[in-house]
């Protein structure tokens, strides 16, 4: 019975490193290749931009959204400010509101960068 044992324990502590790294090695294996569709999926994204990149009204509508610009003849109105504020007075923001007083100017332009962080 002693034997018997013996010989299970030594089964036991000479098979259990390459089953440890099996099971490891499952683990990597699964990991990469989840990777290699999120890869292949977002592979598959940027050659659809491309493509809509090769269209060129595609690319017109980017330059008036993004960049602003427009075709000769065209007049582009920008309005600035907040929507439904209809007063005589410029807004003041959140941002000047907050700004120590008496405070030097490098600490009130800290403060104003701080601020604007936040929104």
């Amino acid at each position: 019975m002693l034997a018997v044992t013996a010989i299970f324990f030594m089964l036991a502590l000479f098979l259990a490193p390459p089953i440890k790294n099996y099971f490891v090695q499952r683990a990597q294996i699964n990991a990469l290749e989840s990777q290699l569709k999120s890869d292949n999926s977002a592979l598959d994204a940027a050659r659809k931009e491309l493509l809509l990149w090769q269209d060129p009204e595609y690319i017109k509508s980017q330059a008036r959204e993004r960049l602003h610009f427009v075709l000769p003849g065209e007049r582009q109105y920008i309005v600035t400010g907040t929507d439904g504020e209809n007063s005589d007075q410029p807004a003041q923001t959140d941002v000047v509101s907050n700004l120590p007083e008496g405070q030097p100017w490098y600490t009130r332009m800290i403060a104003s960068i701080t601020e604007a962080g936040k929104g």
